[in-house]
This record gives structure tokens, C-alpha cells and sequence, in this order.
């Protein structure tokens, strides 16, 4: 069973948004990269960026698909996971610990369009 931690926010596409603050983490929940599989590259946006949720901002792609990244939040993307660049594999090793981009939240309140942890459970079983 994929690991599913308390207090982050989920989308239906399998991404999460960790908050501190005025800031999300976002990057794909521990289900989904079991579903992919080995992850071999990250497509990810530039610092600067916005991003709009819904939209898609990168792809993930692993030796068995590709899949498209589509942002839970909406907001300006402040910092990008660089460690990803060279080592996606950290995706697979611990998910949530990797996440792949910051983004400065535009709109707090599509948080709440989001799964909790015991809805995002519930879609995956």
C-alpha cells in the first residue's frame, strides 16, 4: 500500500502540496510513482515561472511511461528541485522528501478543492 502522509493536500492526477506558510511544495504522491515505476527524468518549470492549477508545469518520465505534471496550486514557481536534475531516482526512493517545485500560492483557497489524506486514500484503493 502507497504511503500517504497527513496534513498534505492531494489532486486526483496524483500530485500533493505540502504548506508552509505562503509557500507549496508540489511534486507526485508516493502511489504514483509506484505506478510509473523507475523514474529516469523530471521535466520541471523555471524559477519564475507561473503555474496555474490544473495546468500542466512538467512531466515525469519513467522507463515504462511519461506523465504529464499538472500543478494542484496556482502561483509563481520560487525555487525548483535541482537535485531531481541529475538524481530523479529520489523520486522512487522516498517521494515525499522530493518534492519537485515551490511555488509562492497565489490562490489559498484552491486548497480546498484538493483531497485530504483520508480522501486520497479512499481514490487509491
Amino acid at each position: 500500500m502507497a504511503k500517504v502522509i497527513e496534513g498534505l493536500y492531494y489532486s486526483e492526477s496524483h500530485e500533493y502540496v505540502k504548506v508552509e506558510g505562503e509557500f507549496g511544495y508540489v511534486g507526485i504522491t508516493d502511489y504514483a510513482q509506484e505506478q510509473l515505476g523507475n523514474v529516469v527524468y523530471v521535466d520541471m518549470p523555471e524559477e519564475g515561472d507561473e503555474v496555474e492549477a490544473g495546468a500542466e508545469f512538467g512531466a515525469v518520465e519513467s522507463v515504462k511511461a511519461a506523465s504529464d505534471l499538472l500543478s494542484p496550486v496556482s502561483g509563481e514557481v520560487v525555487e525548483v528541485n535541482t537535485a531531481l536534475e541529475d538524481e530523479p531516482e529520489l523520486i522512487n526512493q522516498d517521494a515525499f522528501a522530493n518534492w519537485i517545485i515551490k511555488v509562492k500560492l497565489s490562490d489559498p483557497s484552491e486548497l480546498e478543492s484538493l483531497m485530504d489524506a483520508a480522501a486520497y486514500r479512499e481514490a487509491t484503493k
